[in-house]
């Protein structure tokens, strides 16, 4: 059992083709790697055990939330180091890496190594997936029972708990930085404003906020713009804390909060509709049906401010699935689909398309100031929750950051107006004015 380090790294080079960039410890306290790396400690040859049973990203993630294997050093480094090699990221890269870490797996000196992992992992029992992770959910996708219970999954972890990660503004979607120098609480509060701007908001219009989380985008907009509010949200927990906060404002006979689902609204017309990361959650065989259903709600001239995640394009598109660990622990059942498809399924259901806005680097910024709220009331984060919430938590946001800023994934603001038969946008002449 001596230098378990020196011999899974040995290991990892025969199956990968090329030496792994970080150091690992493990649980016998031997290192082996490049000195100054960020180091990978496997803390319980359990860890094994998991990849074993779930080879790639999923057994590596389960390990993580169980707190068997960790990082010392920079987060981001090791994550950026390992990407590709070791994290399935579903791009063309990696295809070839996984295609020959299988024909390594032929040879006979690999498989003596993999002898030789069976025999440090111990018993070859399959451990049980950590608390935290969400059963496998069965039946048809993107039923409203079945979203209901994704939601509660992701946003039911306790209002105490965002507060800390996303700070005052309560506000979870990707802010918007006029400059890398502002406060997250500045940038949260330029993206609500830059929203309602685009929305051309006035007086005593109506509003639907879908998916309104703790009611943020609902009371900048009632206090600033006057207008009246509805947000709706799936979770108990948003809608409660949204509903406290709008009293305490004063502002309850401006803005209702309801849990509810888009599909279960029939109040209409409304003269603006503001989707705020939301859509990620709707899913291929429902977009459409989102499309139509938020067309329907607005009044002729109405627009709406979709901002949504988006994933690059794929050559095939039918080989698109899910990042195992974001459907576990994460947002199940959430879906990404390129802009363009976005863009599309808009028009078709009868949308005037008038703008897009890449704000993919504002994400980034934004991830790593969660991250950073987080790692600095990590205590008291793991009070709130459990110690693997809390882990989840800051891989998926660390690991997300790099993503949007290696261009894996984007953002985008799609401002979109159901026009008369006129033909009368109601919007500036230029697009981009939008304080005209």
């Amino acid at each position: 059992m001596a230098d378990a380090a020196g011999r899974l790294s040995k290991l990892a080079e025969e199956v990968l083709g090329a030496p792994l960039p970080v150091r690992i410890r493990a649980w016998d306290r031997s290192e082996y790697g490049p000195p100054g790396a960020p180091t990978l400690v496997i803390r319980h040859r359990r860890a094994l055990r998991r990849l074993m049973f779930k080879p790639g990203e999923l057994g590596l993630a389960r390990a993580w939330v169980a707190g068997e294997i960790d990082v010392e050093g920079d987060l981001y480094e090791a994550l950026d180091l390992l990407s590709g090699m070791v994290w399935e990221r579903g791009t063309a890269a990696d295809k070839p890496q996984r295609a020959a870490a299988l024909r390594a797996l032929a040879k006979p000196e690999v498989r003596a190594a993999v002898r030789d992992l069976v025999a440090l992992a111990g018993l070859p029992v399959p451990p049980k997936p950590p608390a935290e992770e969400a059963p496998k959910s069965h039946g048809p996708l993107h039923t409203l029972r079945r979203d209901k219970e994704a939601i509660s999954h992701h946003y039911d972890v306790g209002n105490d708990f965002y507060e800390l990660v996303l700070g005052p503004s309560m506000v979870y979607s990707c802010a918007y930085w006029e400059s890398p120098e502002a406060t997250l609480e500045e940038a949260q509060r330029d993206k609500l404003d830059l929203i309602c701007r685009k929305l051309r908001l006035k007086e005593g219009e109506r509003l639907l906020d879908v998916g309104c989380g703790w009611g943020s985008m609902a009371l900048h907009a009632a206090r600033e713009y006057g207008v009246r509010v509805v947000g709706i949200t799936l979770s108990e927990e948003q809608a409660t804390y949204g509903r406290k906060r709008v009293a305490e404002a004063g502002l309850a006979d401006r803005i209702e909060i309801r849990v509810q689902d888009y599909r279960e609204v029939h109040d209409e017309p409304f003269d603006a509709i503001s989707s705020i990361g939301m859509a990620e959650h709707v899913g291929r065989a429902r977009y459409a049906e989102y499309a139509a259903d938020l067309y329907a709600l607005l009044k002729p001239g109405g627009r709406l401010l979709n901002h949504q995640i988006a994933r690059r394009p794929l050559a095939d598109e039918d080989a698109y699935h899910v990042d195992e660990f974001i459907d576990r622990y994460v947002f199940p059942d959430g879906e990404l689909a390129p802009v363009g498809r976005t863009v599309g399924q808009l028009e078709d259901a009868g949308f005037e398309v008038r703008d897009v806005e890449a704000i993919r680097e504002h994400y980034a910024l934004t991830l790593r100031a969660w991250v950073a709220n987080l790692e600095a009331h990590w205590k008291e984060a793991v009070r709130l929750t459990t110690p693997g919430r809390a882990r989840v938590w800051r891989l998926y946001m660390a690991a997300s950051a790099l993503s949007f800023e290696q261009n894996r994934i984007g953002v985008n603001q799609v401002l979109a107006v159901r026009t008369p038969d006129s033909g009368a946008s109601g919007l500036p002449l230029r697009s981009r004015d939008w304080r005209g």
